[in-house]
C-alpha cells in the first residue's frame, strides 16, 4: 500500500533540491534521489521539515558526513 496518495506524491518535491521524491514503503519514507535525503511519513502525512530529514549529507555544504 502506498504511503501517500499518488496525487500528492506527484506534486511534492524535496525542499532542498526541488527534485521529485520517490516512496520507500519498506522504510516509511519519501526519498530524494538527487541528494539522498529521506523524509518520514507518519500516518499518511509527509514530514518535510529539513531539520527532521535523515540523510548522510551535511545540509549546508552537501559533503558526506559519517
Amino acid at each position: 500500500m502506498a504511503l501517500i496518495s499518488p496525487q500528492l506524491l506527484e506534486i511534492l518535491v524535496c525542499p532542498v533540491s526541488r527534485q521529485p521524491l520517490v516512496e520507500d514503503e519498506a522504510k516509511g519514507v519519501l526519498r530524494c534521489e538527487a541528494n539522498g535525503r529521506e523524509y518520514l511519513v507518519r500516518e499518511g502525512i509527509p514530514i518535510m521539515l529539513v531539520e527532521d530529514e535523515t540523510s548522510t549529507q551535511n545540509s549546508d555544504s552537501g559533503e558526506k558526513i559519517a
